[in-house]
């Protein structure tokens, strides 16, 4: 408990729900002692009996069941500070059974708020506290006309296998309207149960893994922000960003001048300091303490930062990091612990380039290029003038049945949210389409290499232009440029719009300049800054308990993959993009269809480096598991896209 605890306050959470019923008594002394708000739930839910006429809370011959299981709650708690409200239940409907343990509730204990989901707007909740409403519904709510009641979500932002995306939406309008305050994230812990496979790789299996009687809604209970070993899971992390209570803006930042915000109501930031750093092009050049932070609750103080723009260097991209770390230990976190951070620009990346230099002259007819074309792939190799770069690619090893191909690529392995949706079979489409090679040409453009190829998507009425620009020191550029039928308007989205290629196994390293460590998507991002990086391929796929798609990172300036030796291939675009690079193929990841009884400790790595890039991958989602999909900004509809990258051989310095 007292673990549970600490990793919510690492995480910034102050409230929990001891849903569905009340927690051991040990659980409320703890949160007496360090803090943490609570809605005491009864153990009331009758959820499998149905609601409307149906439901219990309408059946005269459970009042009594209904009255006793609140008022034992009540009488067993009512000495705790840390609970804030009472909560009927969860899930039973709603009927006199549960206005009469209202009524009885506010005459023993008025000092409480009492809130009940099922009640809706009804006068028997203090708060209305729906479960999965969407951004609309919650404008909606305090928009369409004056509200005396607050709006806290008992359950919300579904946090199943790879999601909150979208989870800054809740947020921003929670920070505008007053009424809105808040919700609770459903659920805190994947709730599976640790096994083992013949090879000795931990999996936690879940339902429908014991046997095939039980009732099963397979992975539905793995929803969690942690797994069930405690170690937080991704997007735990984005949870984290957006909940933090101090907040820097900039005012000057040419001159060092930020404004920090306190949203805390009770507290200042007197336990608190500011480190700063500023990075050019993700290195650190500049860094310095501010010690003495006197902002009040709910107050926003301007700070001088020590340095202005005569200090920093042009030409380069320049970010200032703000991190807000702790005095001193203070209950479960220590000294030092970030409780908020946040990335500012003071000058835009300038390199972006998605061209290739003209070098020697290259005669593509006299194979010193070979390109093999086939449906959908490019095949590069280069001849003994040039061993080097054919050595990135060949390296001296069986070329495998997958090759180096390049090819384009729409698919993602389904997250859970995607199955939820049924977006595995609405996009299916786009997961293996047929692509026919129908006109190919090759010509010098000066002294390069050029070939385009121009293929055809029948069965998504789409033309694909690729277009391939080869120098002789092996730096590839690659326009992938796709046209629409805009007539079409039933066709399906995409999971993402891209390439990928496979490279040797010993190619397991990446380094990069974007977002990181962890993974980032397009609407789950924050919590993963700009900056350099370097890391194994073995670590990019995160053990979801459920394979899925994991590993990318966007906002992506440069991307490189090497060996050891420091031998590999940069990659870069003319606009920020996003890539991964895994030891699993999209398919080792994907259960295709509908989901099945699979777990990601059971899928093995294969010996090679599965490397994808994409111009754009849709978004995560939040709302819920079962039919919600990105808000619309991070969908990629049926349109025409144009994709521009180029590879490039490195060498060790």
């Amino acid at each position: 408990m007292i673990e549970d605890i600490r990793i919510m306050k690492e995480n910034n959470f102050n409230a929990v729900r001891t849903c569905h019923y009340p927690d051991d008594p040990k659980f409320y002394d703890l949160c007496d002692e360090y803090g943490l708000y609570v809605v005491c739930e009864a153990n009331v839910e009758s959820h499998g009996m149905g609601y409307d006429e149906r439901t219990l809370a309408k059946e005269p011959r459970y009042a009594k069941a209904h009255l006793e299981r609140n008022q034992r709650m009540v009488e067993s708690f009512k000495n705790h500070p840390s609970i804030i409200f009472w909560s009927l239940g969860n899930e039973a409907g709603d009927g006199p059974n549960f206005v009469a343990c209202y009524e009885w509730i506010k005459k023993r204990d008025n000092s409480r708020p009492v809130q009940y989901e099922q009640a809706r707007q009804r006068e028997h909740t203090d708060i209305v506290c729906p479960m999965y409403a969407d951004y609309n519904w919650m404008e909606r709510y305090v928009t369409e006309k004056k509200q005396e009641r607050p709006l806290i979500q008992c359950e919300y932002a579904h946090a199943m296998g790879n999601s909150l995306g979208g989870f800054k939406k809740y947020w921003d309008l929670i920070r505008k309207y007053p009424e809105l305050q808040g919700g609770f994230i459903w659920d805190y812990v994947d709730q599976g149960l640790r096994a083992y496979t013949p090879e000795g790789n931990i999996i936690y299996k879940y339902g429908g893994d014991y046997n095939i009687w039980d009732t099963s809604d397979n992975n539905f209970n793995i929803n969690g922000l942690i797994g069930p070993d405690r170690i937080i899971n991704p997007h735990m992390l984005e949870a984290r960003k957006i909940q933090q209570a101090v907040w820097t803006t900039p005012v000057d930042l040419e001159k060092g001048l930020v404004n920090v915000y306190n949203e805390n109501f009770f507290t200042c930031l007197c336990d608190l300091y500011l480190e700063w750093q500023i990075l050019a092009d993700g290195e650190i050049i500049l860094q310095g303490i501010v010690d003495d932070l006197k902002v009040k609750p709910q107050e926003t103080a301007q700070i001088q930062l020590g340095y202005d723009r005569t200090n920093l260097p042009a030409g380069k991209e320049l970010l200032l990091n703000t991190s807000y770390k702790l005095k001193r230990a203070k209950q479960l976190l220590p000294a030092g612990f970030v409780t908020a951070y946040d990335q500012m620009t003071i000058a835009p990346y300038e390199k972006l380039c998605a061209s290739v230099s003209e070098g020697k002259a290259v005669d593509i007819y006299e194979n010193v290029v070979q390109i093999e074309v086939s449906a959908g792939e490019v095949k590069v190799s280069f001849d003994k003038r040039d061993g080097w770069i054919k050595e990135i690619f060949m390296n001296g090893l069986p070329m495998m049945e997958y090759g180096t191909a390049i090819k384009p690529n729409f698919w993602r392995a389904p997250t859970d949210n995607d199955f939820g949706a049924e977006l595995q079979r609405k996009f299916v489409a786009w997961k293996q389409p047929e692509i026919n090679k129908k006109e190919i040409t090759a010509e010098r453009n000066g002294n390069n290499a050029l070939i385009k190829v121009r293929y055809e998507i029948p069965a998504l009425h789409a033309e694909l232009f690729m277009e391939y620009e080869v120098n002789y020191a092996g730096e590839i550029r690659i326009k992938e440029e796709m046209k629409v039928d805009k007539s079409k308007q039933d066709m399906p989205h995409l999971f993402r719009y891209g390439m990928q290629m496979v490279m040797p196994k010993q190619f397991d390293r990446i380094e990069y300049y974007g977002r990181g460590p962890g993974e980032s998507y397009s609407d789950r991002y924050l919590n993963q800054p700009i900056g350099l990086y370097k890391q194994f391929v073995k670590d990019q796929y995160y053990n979801y308990v459920r394979p899925q798609e994991s590993g990318t990172k966007i906002d992506l300036r440069t991307w490189k993959v090497m060996d050891i030796d420091g031998h590999g291939l940069l990659f870069r675009s003319d606009k920020p993009f996003s890539a991964s690079a895994l030891n699993y193929l999209q398919d080792d990841l994907d259960d295709g269809w509908e989901k099945h009884q699979r777990h990601s400790g059971e899928v093995k790595p294969r010996n090679y480096t599965v490397v994808s890039f994409d111009l754009v991958q849709m978004g995560l989602a939040c709302i819920n598991s079962w039919g919600a999909w990105p808000l619309e900004e991070y969908r990629i509809p049926y349109a025409d896209y144009t994709f521009n990258v180029v590879i490039k051989p490195v060498r060790k310095k």
